[in-house]
């Protein structure tokens, strides 16, 4: 943990009006006269390029550099960076990081290149500046990949509060003239026993800014831990209840007007005529624009927009996609898949040999998979407001990579990277939706031409029409057992492969032969980043065939992963977990069944078991049983939260997720054909924590969402025998 402590991720201290600063560094070694301009600039200055400020009040700032979407970012890492600072929780408060390069995610970039990569100490600072310029070259700040907590704030927010504690420390121990191992800290309080001395951290933050640097701050071990580990409430839900916070959505700019949009229907086609006539007499239009790719309505409102935009009639050029549709796309997919035959495609991972151990099986098992496209229905549409003038550009949104977002903006603009303002929010959904940059470029480009600040708001059909899906997808696998049920060989091949590599892969489980491909099949859709990514349909595809080759082989699915995850403690001790809670062993009324599925990603272990009810017209999912081991839980409350909130994501996919082709054009447009899971529908759901390993976090906010749709369909399995092989449950009669 100590090695984690680098000087790469905090630079200098600083002092701003009576603030200690602890900033980060644009790269190692960058001297303190270059970050005053930046951090310490006059009164009423925002300070950028820091983690954590002591301000005169005594109150402890926590610098995010993350987004806030409902997973609870800010309120975690926060806890994290004053729990080894000892702050007092009731005086912490917490700003959002600036859309500027020294906020790069590049603890987020390490964890996810090198996650233990481990050098010596004094070659650190020269591996740490590599990261860092490599994630400032790609322009990384993200929020995503359940990253947040076990990269940023592991390796930088717990140790910028650590660094900032002993330059405090050692402050008063020069004032007081004392040992720095007689002073103790508490609640933002300098304390001196052996004199009674006591003050509060503010009285020490000038000074503490001339201290040097702790090369390696100690982190704290769990046993000390005050904040970490408590279930804290979110800071971001009073705002939220109240109706004060803001949103992308609710951005106000003097002089703004309204734009409502319809880009072609077809990705890739281009608007080529459109009648406006009925649109340009309508009350308050002031333009009408064909942007090539989409057609917009400038007005003084947003209805007002919308209703105009709704009567042009408009005619779209040609595309290689305009007559596929789902039958022919899966199709295609079968074409891919048999012409990759036994040995083709792209060999992902492979051990042992596949097909001598297939031929020696006593028992072959073979399935395939089919999930559809899905898209992600944030609750708040996709919008963004921008103000292009002398110059200048403003851009309002909330966006999972600010940076990103205000790189993507100045390309729009024709403008240079340091002419754009970038203003985020709270975002209403994110799910990897709003890591995309088309709604920050169809706003800016619109208020280029316009020379009105704009604010463009998707409609949701809009939305739902022209999202970047999760892909659609199929897979194939054979198993073989020997005679008396043992796995001995495991065959997969699969189309695409996104995020992350390992989503097909199933290391954890003890197969000796294993041998699991791809291939990639052409589609005009716009793929992005799906909650949980490619573990989404990977986990319902290993799940559903793990449960397919235990009814094979005769034995219980819990028991049959259980001696799949022999040899691995900690494994086995989510399962164990999950079957315990939802009493595995007892019997199910008729017409019922009990699923169980197990998941690891995102650097957690879930297992979860699924009871449904099949005795109406259509499976009711009535309870979750959730184990989870994510290493440490920094808050359980909110990690539990996003347990449930998976689910809810989850289970809206497994029953009802479709996105459907005709002609090359989605054809869902809302909620009415495109439905959410209704409160009715919600299962009760328990979550039992397990912290395994607290060196090494793992994330919350996805690996809830994988294990939900094996789970159900598995129970649905049990409580009636029939196998679902193809999402989602609603193309499936159950009569």
């Amino acid at each position: 943990m100590g090695k984690w402590s680098r000087r790469a991720f905090i630079g200098a201290g600083v002092v701003a009006g009576g603030a200690l600063v602890v900033g980060v560094a644009v790269r190692p070694g960058n001297p303190t006269d270059e970050l005053k301009p930046i951090l310490a600039s006059g009164e009423g200055e925002e300070l950028l390029n820091a983690w954590v400020k002591v301000g005169t009040d005594n109150a402890i700032t926590a610098i995010i550099p993350h987004v806030e979407m409902g997973q609870g970012a800010f309120t975690a890492l926060a806890q994290m960076l004053a729990d080894e600072m000892d702050a007092d929780w009731a005086n912490v408060r917490i700003l959002e990081a600036p859309a500027i390069d020294q906020y790069v995610s590049d603890s987020i970039g390490r964890e996810f290149i090198a996650p233990n990569l481990e050098v010596p100490e004094i070659l650190e600072p020269t591996v740490a500046g590599g990261f860092l310029e490599l994630v400032q070259a790609m322009g990384l700040q993200i929020t995503g990949g359940s990253f947040s907590v076990r990269g940023t704030g592991q390796r930088a927010m717990r140790t910028a509060g650590a660094a900032a504690r002993e330059m405090l420390v050692a402050a008063a121990a020069s004032e007081w003239d004392v040992a720095e191992s007689e002073i103790t800290t508490a609640n933002s309080m300098v304390n001196h026993a052996k004199s009674g001395k006591s003050e509060p951290y503010a009285k020490f933050a000038a000074a503490a800014a001339e201290q040097s640097l702790p090369a390696k701050p100690k982190l704290k071990s769990p046993d000390k831990y005050t904040l970490m580990g408590k279930p804290i409430a979110r800071t971001d839900i009073p705002a939220k209840v109240d109706g004060s916070a803001d949103f992308g959505i609710d951005a106000k700019v003097p002089g703004m007007k309204y734009a409502a949009v319809k880009a072609a229907p077809v990705v890739g086609a281009t608007v080529e005529a459109m009648d406006a006539t009925a649109a340009k007499t309508m009350p308050g239009v002031l333009q009408i624009l064909n942007m090539g790719d989409f057609v917009a309505v400038v007005a003084d409102g947003y209805w007002q927009a919308q209703q105009a935009l709704n009567t042009i009639d408009a005619t779209y050029s040609g595309t290689e996609g305009d007559k596929l549709d789902n039958a022919a796309l899966f199709k295609r997919y079968d074409e891919y898949l048999n012409e990759a035959g036994t040995d083709g495609g792209d060999t992902e991972t492979e051990e042992g040999d596949v097909s001598d151990a297939f031929a020696r099986a006593a028992t072959k098992v073979e399935a395939e998979y089919k999930v559809p496209f899905l898209a992600h229905a944030t609750m708040e549409p996709m919008n963004c407001t921008a103000w292009v003038r002398d110059g200048k550009c403003d851009v309002w949104a909330g966006h999972q990579s600010p940076l990103g977002a205000r790189k993507a903006a100045a390309e729009a603009a024709g403008l240079d990277f340091e002419d754009v303002s970038y203003h985020n929010a709270y975002l209403g959904g994110g799910f990897g939706r709003r890591s995309e940059n088309d709604n920050i470029e169809m706003a800016v480009r619109l208020a280029k031409a316009t020379k009105y600040p704009i604010k463009m708001i998707w409609s949701r059909e809009e939305d739902t029409m022209q999202d970047h899906y999760r892909p659609s997808a199929t897979s194939r696998f054979e198993g073989g057992l020997d005679k008396d049920g043992n796995a001995v060989s495991w065959s997969n091949i699969h189309t695409h492969l996104f995020d992350p590599q390992e989503a097909p892969t199933v290391p954890y489980y003890n197969i000796a032969n294993h041998k699991i491909r791809k291939v990639d099949v052409p589609t005009h859709l716009r793929f992005g980043p799906w909650r949980s990514v490619d573990h989404s349909q990977h986990g319902f595809f290993i799940e559903s065939f793990v449960d397919e080759m235990a009814v094979a082989a005769g034995k219980d699915g819990y028991a049959f992963r259980r001696e799949l995850l022999a040899g691995s403690k900690r494994h086995l001790a989510i399962l164990d977990k999950a079957a315990e809670m939802s009493g595995w062993d007892k019997p199910m009324p008729e017409g019922h069944g009990r699923g169980i599925a197990f998941v690891p990603s995102f650097g957690s272990i879930i297992a979860q078991v699924a009871e449904v009810d099949m005795t109406g017209a259509k499976p009711k999912v009535k309870k979750v049983y959730v184990a989870a081991d994510a290493g440490f839980v920094v808050n359980p409350d909110g990690f539990t939260a996003q347990m449930e909130s998976a689910i809810v994501y989850g289970l809206t996919a497994t029953l009802y997720g479709e996105i459907s082709l005709k002609d090359g054009a989605v054809q869902q447009s809302n909620f009415h054909d495109y439905p959410m899971l209704r409160i009715n529908e919600m299962p009760e759901v328990e979550v039992e924590i397990i912290n395994g390993d607290h060196k090494r976090l793992g994330g919350g906010g996805e690996p809830g969402l994988p294990p939900i749709a094996p789970a159900v369909t598995n129970a649905i399995f049990a409580a009636t025998g029939k196998r679902v092989r193809e999402l989602p449950l609603s193309k499936t009669s159950f009569a």
